[in-house]
């Protein structure tokens, strides 16, 4: 038999007719200049807006997060986590998030699935006050399994160079504000994928009158909405995106060299669903504070003249928020201090409750 592309498993054919589709999805009138079916997306950023602009750039993935969402049908939501968590990253610094574009690898082209992703994307753009401008979707057998998709996204951004916000001016007697997360975010997963392995009746139990499983699969919040009055206040110093290493590891990429960051665990609110995954995989609280945010998804330095008012905005704008902790002299480093105090409010479950209700 002749050697032929659809022989091989990739039909172009078919993948072009969905992507036709996609134009819709990614123009923005007077913002995306290029053609349909351009080789790269022409955008207008709107820099005669500013004085002195400067782009943000980032690129991010779900992680193995994705894994569990797409075995579980949840397609839309994982794509909702990626662009949360790339904006998230992007505003850190006081940007303003402007184009998105996608990549999605899968072993076999499924029109349906790849068109709930690309509108979901575009969505989860719209929500953040930014937008889809184009990517690139690849079919590779061979390299993938049959139904399995690798999705990643990246940003531009822009901000005033006068207006960045990189934590320079953080100085001793600052307060730092934690905004609750919503869950585990993206952040974790294959920890919480080998707990499951080793405890598969878990997704079955109810954390809070909910199935685990949802809880898991909850959406990376997004933190830009509630973050924007306060960088037109110019209310923060410095903002941290708590994701992979926790707080400890990312708290102190913000930090001048002469101050740490002191942080009062015994303050944190972690969800049950943390109280549960420790309690199923006998995590230790190093590795849960290493691994997961802990219920704060974003941390955020001020002075101690703009706390209470940082708080109330964040109130009204429907975001949790708290004093975790405090700038003290330092090496730029952050010192945890105290102890968790775990929420005990899942369901009762114990290792050998569920292995004796599968052998029934």
């Amino acid at each position: 038999m002749a050697a032929a592309y659809l022989n091989a498993g990739v039909n172009v054919d078919a993948a072009n007719s969905v992507k036709a589709g996609f134009a819709e999805l990614l123009e923005k009138k007077g913002v995306t200049l290029s053609r349909k079916n351009a080789f790269a997306a022409i955008v207008d950023p709107g820099f005669s807006r500013f004085k002195d602009p400067v782009l943000v750039l980032k690129s991010e993935e779900p992680g193995s997060k994705q894994l569990l969402a797409f075995e579980n049908d949840r397609v839309e939501s994982v794509c909702f986590d990626m662009i949360n968590h790339l904006v998230n990253d992007c505003v850190c610094c006081g940007a303003e998030p402007v184009a998105i574009q996608d990549v999605i690898i899968c072993g076999t082209f499924e029109a349906e699935i790849v068109k709930r992703i690309v509108r979901a994307i575009s969505d989860a753009a719209k929500q953040q006050g930014c937008f889809l401008s184009g990517g690139e979707t690849s079919e590779q057998p061979g390299v993938l399994p049959k139904s399995r998709y690798v999705l990643s996204s990246s940003i531009v951004g822009i901000v005033e160079r006068e207006r960045i916000v990189d934590g320079k001016s953080i100085a001793e007697g600052d307060v730092i504000v934690g905004l609750e997360s919503s869950g585990l975010h993206t952040n974790g997963y294959s920890l919480v994928r080998r707990v499951l392995a080793d405890n598969p009746g878990l997704l079955a139990t109810e954390v809070n009158g909910r199935p685990a499983l949802d809880v898991l699969l909850d959406v990376h919040r997004p933190y830009y909405p509630v973050l924007k009055p306060l960088f037109e206040m110019r209310a923060i110093k410095g903002a941290a995106h708590i994701t992979g290493g926790g707080i400890a590891e990312n708290l102190n990429r913000i930090l001048p060299n002469n101050v740490d960051a002191a942080v009062y665990l015994e303050r944190y609110r972690p969800a049950a669903i943390f109280s549960l995954l420790r309690e199923a995989g006998s995590v230790s609280d190093a590795d849960m504070l290493r691994t997961f945010n802990l219920g704060v998804g974003m941390a955020l330095v001020v002075s101690s003249g703009e706390l209470d008012g940082t708080l109330k905005i964040l109130e009204r704008s429907g975001c949790p928020a708290f004093e975790i902790g405090s700038i003290v002299p330092g090496s730029g480093r952050v010192r945890l201090r105290g102890n968790i105090g775990w929420r005990q409010t899942h369901s009762h479950w114990t290792p050998w409750s569920w292995s004796s209700s599968f052998m029934m």
